[in-house]
């Protein structure tokens, strides 16, 4: 899918009181090891665990409260009409909040998957996938070292590949409170965290299949 506009920025949005109130209120909770959609939900064993790190190391916390969908839900809207992509969404999955400390990173990845969802039990989400990635930095690049948001837009012939041209550098989303939505087929990373510690919060909003 080719697009006239691949991600949307609105810098520093969120108030710093809303990033702090939401990083104070994750801590609180139990994180867990973040997974990868490949990784599935049952116990891994120490060779998954493994495999999985290669390709991941963060910590999560999963928030679904509706103080902070009523917070971000306009600027869904607002990016999915200003970037012209103007797709069909009304479900949103759980906030993911995410730690990154020292050397923590989540490689070349899409947040789409092959398949819409197949969740009889949550019809809302049932046959539907994801349209539109929100990230939300709740800290501020002044507060960590490396932890830096990567597209490679894949927009080019295989032939032309070269990571260092290709690897585009999200920099306005450096100050707290910026957030960032973008089509979830796009190719991403965080690169690892070399110094603090960086609070981020990935947002997933789903539809049903592209017609």
């Amino acid at each position: 899918m080719n697009l006239n506009c691949y991600y949307w920025i609105f810098p520093s949005a969120l108030s710093h009181k809303f990033c702090d109130d939401v990083i104070q209120y994750a801590l609180s909770k139990p994180e867990k090891t973040a997974r990868t959609g490949a990784s599935g939900d049952n116990k891994l064993s120490k060779e998954e665990l493994f495999q999985l790190k290669t390709q991941r190391d963060s910590d999560v916390v999963w928030l679904s409260e509706e103080w902070i969908y009523n917070e971000l839900h306009p600027y869904v809207h607002e990016a999915n009409s200003q970037a012209g992509w103007n797709f069909q969404w009304d479900y949103s999955e759980a906030a993911q909040f995410t730690k990154y400390k020292l050397n923590q990173f989540y490689d070349w990845h899409m947040d789409s998957f092959g398949k819409p969802y197949d969740t009889p039990k949550n019809p809302d989400m049932n046959g539907k996938v994801r349209k539109l990635t929100m990230v939300c930095h709740l800290t501020d690049a002044s507060e960590y070292e490396g932890g830096e948001l990567e597209f490679d837009l894949r927009d080019y012939a295989p032939h032309m590949r070269d990571e260092s041209q290709h690897a585009i550098k999200v920099k306005e989303v450096g100050p707290k409170g910026s957030i960032i939505v973008f089509p979830s087929h796009l190719w991403h990373r965080v690169k690892p965290v070399t110094k603090g510690t960086r609070y981020s919060m990935p947002v997933w909003h789903l539809g049903y299949p592209f017609k």
